[in-house]
């Protein structure tokens, strides 16, 4: 499958997707929008994929959205802020929550800075690592005079929480992956050098694993606001019942009663 502004490919079971705009630090215009919602389809309705690792090509994860081109703001009948709100709801926002509601998991590998949306892009991964060297910038407010978006103060609250979020938000320092880690933001620093490998792995392990209970566990963990405890047991109670019936599910209580390594087929 091509694409002018990201690169895929399929390794078995797993889906590789990189942003390849290295020029402009992987900065989101409307055609890596686009590209990125459309990639997102493909996967979503290839049943043969059961993980997908988002990386990005050159020396930056994403930068954010690509101020420097007129793609996203330049529509003249629009003032400045009802380009933004047009290109939000449009594009930006349609591709995040096309990649948050993927049914397999993502790992996101972070190989460089990810500020304001380039953020928000992590962190639709359910397990995300990050290069040593990377670092994670809000900068809306204090160089734009905007709020995050993309989904971030959904994401940035609950994981790191509020006054964690509010200073990230409001001072726009720099987070390195050490600390995003510490706080919670992301899984795992690891070395620069090991970054594609681990990920490659953690996603292996993931392909390899009970596919139908992995897509439980997404769409149980996305439910927002939180649920009341009676409201979660019942919940559960549904998603544990349907895995109950899969073969994976037969598999595992095979491989735990003989003390194998169950061979999960994603049925």
């Amino acid at each position: 499958m091509q694409f002018d502004t990201l690169l895929f490919e399929r390794r078995e079971d797993i889906a590789h997707v990189t942003l390849n705009r290295p020029d402009r630090l992987n900065a989101l215009n409307l055609a890596l929008i686009t590209d990125l919602r459309a990639a997102a389809a493909a996967i979503d309705s290839d049943h043969g994929i059961r993980a997908v690792v988002l990386t990005a090509s050159g020396r930056a994860f994403c930068s954010g959205a690509d101020l420097m081109g007129d793609d996203l703001l330049g529509d003249p009948q629009r003032s400045r802020g009802e380009n933004i709100g047009a290109s939000l709801r449009e594009y930006f926002n349609p591709m995040v929550n096309a990649w948050y509601q993927l049914r397999m998991p993502v790992v996101v590998a972070v190989n460089g800075v990810a500020a304001g949306a380039g953020v928000s892009l992590a962190l639709v991964g359910d397990i995300v690592l990050a290069a040593r060297s990377a670092t994670f910038l809000q900068l809306f407010a204090p160089k734009l005079g905007l709020m995050p978006d993309l989904g971030s103060t959904f994401h940035l609250p609950r994981l790191v929480g509020t006054a964690r979020a509010k200073g990230l938000a409001l001072l726009g320092d720099a987070l390195t992956a050490a600390d995003a880690a510490s706080w919670g933001l992301i899984w795992a620093c690891v070395d620069d050098a090991a970054l594609l490998a681990q990920s490659e792995s953690v996603a292996q392990r993931l392909a390899a694993g009970p596919t139908q209970a992995f897509q439980r566990i997404k769409a149980v963990f996305n439910v927002e606001p939180p649920r009341t405890l009676d409201q979660q047991l019942a919940l559960e109670a549904v998603a544990q019942a349907e895995l109950g019936d899969t073969h994976d599910f037969a598999e595992g209580v095979q491989a735990f009663r003989h003390k194998r390594v169950p061979n999960f087929k994603g049925k």
